[in-house]
């Protein structure tokens, strides 16, 4: 049973567009011990509400929390707003500024007449109001029709959260309907699942169920089939589907066999949610992507060179500033990267990507005569994820950011601040590690970027594509429409290193008897599967004691499943890293145990506590329901300084992070890489997959497994081929206006 705290709202500290509040609350009862020295005290409080008046009295359910950046608060899952009864506070209720016009007087003389429940009886028979002595008839109408509007939305409120949905997602239908939504309940519930994007389409068809809506209604399907789309799109990447792929598929999800798709996608298509191009079902938005991102590159392209004079001279004193050598491939991406509008730079690891970046930073601020402040004001350091963000920050001492942050991603209303209509300023614009980014972030960043704007794009599209649609970086590259200047020459390389000779094998297909030699930077310990365990323990043990730490060791391996999948390795390597021991707490969460000091990784993205999908963190301290204030078990996770806290709610959205996936580690780089290789991994082993696992490794990378099993995985280039024309769209584009 929920805590529960029953008084009265007093003032809002923030409230949101979708109606999140954080408020002060007078506290009259409670059911919770821990909450009763609370009682007549105003505590903080938190939760989605519709509408909070001073004058009336509540009662919140959830549970009290130490929040650890904001303090001791009550966390609200639902309310209800009680009715005034008795009648003193009918009469309060009546005078409220929520009547005008009813003054105490009256009041007192409804309350007199009508009892305790007034209230009751008026919204069950507004005629009884004719029972108040002096009471006009137009007076009577504006009583009956304010109250009638306050009572419905708590009804039409409460009818939705019976049909499901959380208190939260019932305040986002109602703020979209408003008086209406009754009737789309009644009418079309899924209608909801065009016009809010964040409510799940199975809480939608979980009501429709309990409104005993048949299984093969066509609003059911036609709704279901967009659902489907999207989660084929973004499965798989694709930019577009075929029919034949999106019927089989919506079939198989609804378990029916319908036949009537032609009239659905037509349909779809006249609500602008699809786009049928001959044979290519695409989802509007990605649609409009493509077209867009083709008219701002011809736009870009298009316009004339700026020239500077003297860059020869100006990069032969950086390099005396730098002591640095730039080869003809990085004085070419350099000069280019200041006279093009739009320039492309790929090249493998080792090749120089970084020390261009900063070369270019620092040139164009010479030339245009700019201070560090004017500078920064001009200058725009993006990138997919905050680890790489990161590291081009270190690397040019200047700030940067993800591309997420620069765009202003607004939670509440799901929609970047800066647009088309609200533009950056920004003349320069550098965005690294491109081939992580989807055509919709792609198209979304060029939206927000004005028409004169200089933007340069770094990556290597040998590594995997992005995890939303398109195949942006490479498709741009193939093009040969936008100038590219692909970097060969390696530099990160020794005389006794292997790394990036080894990244650059796999690149080719092309794999050398080298990778079972051993060298400063790189082993190959070779042993068969069922032993991979057992010496992978043994490795990561002489790895603690050579003084390696959970941040400068990274283990990945491509599947979660299996003898060697990273969900048993990880339990494997739990007692190595962080062995058992009673110093240390310790919370049992399904089949996993979370013990203080464990190396952890975030699942899914929390901005409200600035902690995203991928981020890797260490357990500092748990609190069991006995001696914490919310009664529940807490964990408390380090993410470099950001104290972020978990109950049992929050469990799922954290797993072990002593061994990844490599698809989790895109973006980041760690001083020692430790890759499993083995057979059984197959379904998994190609080329860009191992190619981008390896590439995650500064200083050392131990491969440990079955040769053959590597090996293999260097031939294989079957990896999904996704379905995308901005290709075909930016090249029509060029060869139309030429």
């Amino acid at each position: 049973m929920d805590s529960y705290i029953k008084g009265n709202f007093r003032k809002s500290i923030f409230k949101s567009d979708k109606g999140y509040v954080i408020g002060l609350f007078k506290v009259r009862e409670t059911n919770d011990d821990i909450l009763e020295e609370y009682v007549n005290q105003t505590i903080t409080f938190t939760g989605y509400f519709h509408e909070l008046n001073e004058d009336d009295t509540y009662i919140l359910y959830g549970e009290a929390v130490n929040h650890p950046r904001y303090g001791f608060q009550f966390q609200t899952n639902r309310y209800e707003r009680m009715k005034p009864t008795g009648k003193d506070a009918i009469v309060e209720f009546l005078s409220s500024d929520l009547f005008p016009g009813v003054g105490e007087k009256l009041a007192k003389s409804i309350a007199d007449t009508l009892g305790d429940n007034a209230i009751d009886k008026i919204l069950e028979d507004e005629s009884c109001l004719y029972l108040i002595p002096k009471l006009t008839e137009n007076k009577i109408k504006k009583i009956v029709n304010i109250l009638k509007k306050y009572e419905e939305s708590h009804q039409t409120i409460a009818r939705l959260i019976d049909l499901g949905f959380s208190m939260r997602e019932a305040l986002s239908i109602y703020n979209e309907y408003k008086t209406n939504t009754m009737k789309i309940i009644d009418n079309n519930i899924y209608q909801i699942s065009y016009n809010l994007s964040d409510i799940s389409f199975l809480k939608i068809d979980k009501a429709g169920y309990l409104l005993n809506i048949d299984s093969a209604d066509d609003r059911r399907v036609k709704a279901a089939t967009l659902y489907v789309m999207k989660n084929l799109i973004y499965q798989n990447g694709d930019s577009y589907l075929s029919k034949e792929v999106i019927v089989s598929n919506v079939n198989k999800f609804l378990n029916i066999d319908y036949n009537n798709y032609d009239e659905v996608f037509k349909k779809l298509e006249e609500m602008d949610y699809i786009v049928i191009d001959g044979d290519d079902y695409y989802l509007e938005d990605i649609w409009n992507a493509e077209a867009n991102i083709a008219e701002r590159l011809y736009d870009m392209a298009s316009k004339p060179l700026k020239k500077y004079k003297n860059l020869d001279n100006l990069l032969s004193e950086l390099e005396k500033i730098n002591d640095i050598k730039y080869n003809d491939e990085q004085k070419k991406a350099i000069v280019k990267a200041l006279e093009n509008n739009i320039l492309i730079i790929t090249g493998g690891p080792g090749t120089g990507k970084t020390t261009i970046i900063k070369a270019i930073t620092e040139l164009y601020q010479h030339v245009n005569k700019l201070d560090y402040d004017e500078f920064t004001e001009h200058l725009a350091l993006l990138a997919p994820t905050g680890r790489a963000s990161k590291r081009m920050s270190e690397s040019t001492f200047l700030p940067a950011s993800t591309i997420h942050r620069f765009l202003k991603w607004n939670k509440e209303t799901l929609e970047f601040m800066v647009n088309e209509e609200n533009k950056s300023d920004v003349d320069l614009v550098i965005v690294d590690e491109v081939s992580m980014i989807d055509i919709n972030l792609f198209d979304s960043l060029l939206k927000g970027l004005k028409r004169n704007v200089k933007l340069i794009l770094v990556g290597d599209y040998d590594q995997l594509p992005s995890v939303g649609p398109g195949n942006l970086l490479k498709d741009l590259i193939c093009s040969d429409v936008i100038d590219v200047v692909h970097l060969k020459h390696l530099y990160r390389q020794g005389e006794d290193s292997y790394i990036i000779s080894l990244a650059y094998e796999i690149k080719d297909g092309i794999l050398s008897e080298n990778y079972l030699n051993s060298y400063n930077d790189y082993t190959f310990l070779k042993c068969s599967a069922n032993h991979i365990k057992s010496n992978l323990k043994r490795l990561c043990e002489k790895v603690i004691d050579k003084g390696y730490d959970y941040k400068r060791l990274q283990i990945l391996a491509p599947m979660y499943k299996g003898e060697n999948g990273i969900d048993t390795l990880n339990k494997e390597l739990q007692d190595v890293f962080n062995p058992a021991s009673s110093e240390k707490r310790e919370i049992k969460s399904g089949n996993i145990v979370f013990r203080e000091n464990d190396k952890i990784l975030q699942l899914v993205n929390m901005p409200e506590e600035n902690v995203f999908n991928g981020d890797i963190g260490v357990i500092k301290y748990i609190k069991y329901g006995n001696t914490s204030k919310s009664k529940k078990d807490e964990i408390y996770v380090d993410f470099d300084g950001n104290l972020v806290k978990y109950t049992p709610k929050d469990f799922a959205k954290i797993k072990h992070g002593f061994i990844i996936s490599i698809h989790k580690s895109q973006g980041s780089e760690f001083e020692m890489v430790i890759m499993p290789m083995t057979h059984s991994y197959r379904r998994m082993l190609y080329k860009k997959l191992v190619y981008t696992g390896v590439t995650r490794a500064k200083r050392k990378l131990i491969l440990i497994g079955e040769p053959d099993a590597f090996a293999l995985s260097v031939q294989n280039n079957h990896e999904y081929i996704r379905n995308s024309k901005l290709l075909e769209k930016i090249k029509y584009k060029f060869e139309k206006n030429t």
